[in-house]
């Protein structure tokens, strides 16, 4: 592109703007000195509901109205009901479950799959469980992919899901 071409263009592009910035803020529009006209000469006034009609409005679009006293009467009635059933659940304490999702990736060895499971606390010792493998001759079956084990699993059910 020569110089002169390029200059003229931007000279152009510089006059087209020049030009709407002119039009754009010297003309008049008579649409917000009305909005404003109108806004003086109204007075806002300001209604306020009854207590039932607020209640009745809210009721219509799906709330639950209460008041204070029967939000509290409500919530010591749950309360007693959880204490009640709450020494039932303290007899028999929950068992945690870890779930751990096991990435297998290509070149990844069973020692190196032992060693994931030791961190995650599912076993206690990773070359341990990568020699059960080789004894069962599972070791060549490793497979890329994810697979899910918990703590619940004994280590031969973590053996038959990851080496299938």
């Amino acid at each position: 592109m020569r110089i002169n071409l390029l200059s003229s263009f931007a000279a152009g592009i510089l006059i087209a703007t020049t030009i709407s910035g002119i039009v754009y803020f010297s003309s008049t529009s008579d649409t917000p000195k009305t909005a404003a006209k109108i806004a003086t000469n109204q007075k806002t006034v300001k209604v306020q509901s009854s207590d039932n009609e607020m209640k009745k409005n809210l009721e219509t679009k799906g709330y639950v109205v209460q008041s204070k006293a029967e939000y509290d009467k409500n919530m010591q009635a749950a309360k007693a009901t959880v204490q009640k059933q709450a020494p039932a659940d303290d007899k028999k304490p929950a068992k945690e479950v870890t779930r751990v999702v096991v990435g297998v990736s290509d070149g990844m060895t069973s020692i190196d799959v032992g060693k994931m499971l030791e961190k995650a606390k599912l076993i206690p010792n990773g070359f341990n469980f990568s020699m059960d493998v080789e004894k069962k001759g599972l070791d060549k079956n490793l497979r890329p992919g994810t697979y899910v084990v918990d703590s619940e699993m004994s280590t031969d059910q973590i053996i038959t899901t990851i080496f299938k």
